[in-house]
Parts: structure tokens; sequence; C-alpha cells
């Protein structure tokens, strides 16, 4: 199971979630180029191991894990897994 970012990092991307990642899965970080583009974080679903380390350190509690992702936020599942779809081409 994944965690994935929702809509209260929009306009936040607050990188204290990724200081704490121990797989790298949530870019873009502040050194990437596409950091200033980029709405939000993105936490990659195929390499999140599930730790929940992210949670506690997002200050605007927008990560949650894939279960308690509400109905009327579902659509970030698809917005994280495609940001990483997008970095693969």
């Amino acid at each position: 199971m994944s965690h994935y970012i929702l809509e209260p990092c929009i306009g936040t991307k607050d990188t204290a979630c990724v200081a704490v990642c121990p797989v790298d899965c949530i870019h873009p970080t502040k050194e990437e180029d596409d950091f200033e583009r980029e709405e939000m974080l993105y936490i990659d679903p195929d390499t999140c191991i599930d730790c929940g380390l992210c949670i506690d350190e997002c200050p605007v509690q927008a990560i949650v894990p894939e279960d308690e992702v509400p109905p009327d936020q579902e659509h970030f599942k698809e917005k994280n897994a495609a940001y990483y779809a997008k970095k693969q081409n």
C-alpha cells in the first residue's frame, strides 16, 4: 500500500517529508529542475514502502495512507502516479 499527497500540499510544497523518506519516493525536491513548476509534491506509489514517516512531518496534513484517501480526493492517487509516469517518458 502507498501513501498519497493530497490537495493541502498545493502551493505549500514543504519538503520536510522528503528528508525523512527512507526510499526517496517524494519529489520534486528543491534541487530538481521542476520544483518551481510543480504545484505540489508527489509520492511514487510504486516505490513507497508504507512506513508512514512522512505523515508526521507534513505541516499541512496532506499525506495519508491509500485506504484513508477521502472520496473527494481520490483523483490525487492518479495525480501522484501520473507525475512519475511523466518523468519516465
